[in-house]
């Protein structure tokens, strides 16, 4: 079985890495372009390119895969897709748009009675959270579990034939970095099962569900700004969810800060001299955080960072950055959202 390979990020090189440990056949690699990174900027190549250039197997980097948008780049890789003549495409948050040419350019692998070319890793028990970010809406709206769905893709957004799926829990600490590493593992382990399967005829295709369909939004930076009228329930949710990225924050005396670790409190602790219950006003500080009023609740902040600053816990940060009971957390109204 010839296999290419469509993916850029380290959710895609786990995969890449379970193919070849497996003993798969990666005849060619796709990847987007190398992107700026640290605080140099300098061009980086994408985890799976690192991985393919390592390997010796042929990556190959356009823009675009449209030749009306990438020109040369994108013609050299469709070229060279076409003569690699791969049995099926393997795709794992690739970050572009594949055409309909290039989904029929695989010949094609039987399951059952049709013929599968393409076939995705996606981080979400489908349909539920089709799209771009399934990994952060999930635990953004309180999902108990999520999972990877193994589909053959179409023409559609995630709306393929399901293959194979498997179902895992969120824990109430797990961040979007955290179960990104573990969906990464599962995706690496089932395609490979899927692919098996498929190699003995034992794998068969289902059509998605007509119901519960819901679509993952691409992650901004401005979603980043937390809104304490929001629940605290809510905004626990959301700062495990922005780890690692865009990161929750929020402004206080002159400073922007992001919020790493959070959790709600029931009963908040003795407010310290101050009793103002409105959203943004901290409650009381000790030892176990900064505890802030939010809409409904209270929030306690227990792992923060301040502009070019490291991850702190709340008593280290304290020690730089002093914050009393009263003072005021900016709501997203007034927020700096130029920063």
């Amino acid at each position: 079985m010839r296999i290419a390979f469509a993916g850029t990020p380290a959710f895609a090189a786990t995969a890449l890495q379970a193919l070849l440990g497996a003993g798969f056949e990666v005849c060619l690699v796709l990847c987007q372009p190398d992107r700026p990174a640290g605080r140099g900027q300098q061009l980086q190549p994408a985890a799976v390119k690192r991985l393919a250039l390592q390997r010796s197997i042929p990556v190959f980097t356009p823009s675009s895969l449209r030749t009306d948008r990438a020109g040369p780049q994108a013609e050299q890789a469709l070229q060279a897709l076409a003569a690699a003549a791969p049995d099926v495409l393997v795709v794992a948050a690739y970050g572009l748009i594949l055409p309909e040419a290039v989904l029929a350019m695989p010949r094609g692998l039987a399951v059952g009675n049709a013929t599968v070319g393409a076939i995705n890793i996606h981080a979400s028990l489908l349909p539920r959270w089709r799209g771009a970010a399934p990994v952060v809406r999930a635990i953004e709206a309180g999902d108990r579990q999520t999972g990877i769905t193994i589909m053959q893709m179409d023409a559609g957004l995630d709306t393929g034939p399901i293959l194979l799926m498997e179902a895992i829990d969120i824990g109430p600490e797990v961040t979007a970095g955290t179960l990104t590493e573990e969906l990464a593992q599962l995706g690496g382990r089932l395609m490979v099962t899927a692919l098996r399967d498929i190699g003995q005829g034992r794998l068969q295709a289902r059509p998605q569900p007509a119901d519960g369909v819901v679509y993952a939004r691409k992650v901004e930076k401005r979603e980043a700004w937390i809104d304490w009228n929001e629940s605290a329930e809510r905004l626990a949710a959301r700062v495990r969810a922005f780890d690692p990225f865009p990161g929750a924050c929020s402004s206080i005396g002159g400073h922007t800060i992001k919020i790493w670790r959070a959790h709600v409190l029931g009963v908040p602790p003795a407010a310290g001299g101050s009793s103002a219950i409105v959203p943004g006003a901290v409650h009381c500080v000790g030892a176990e955080g900064i505890v802030v009023a939010c809409g409904q609740g209270f929030l306690c902040l227990t792992q923060l960072q301040r502009a070019g600053g490291r991850r702190l816990q709340a008593r280290e940060f304290l020690a730089g950055i002093p914050i009393a009971a009263g003072a005021r957390w900016l709501t997203l109204e007034s927020a700096p959202h130029g920063r």
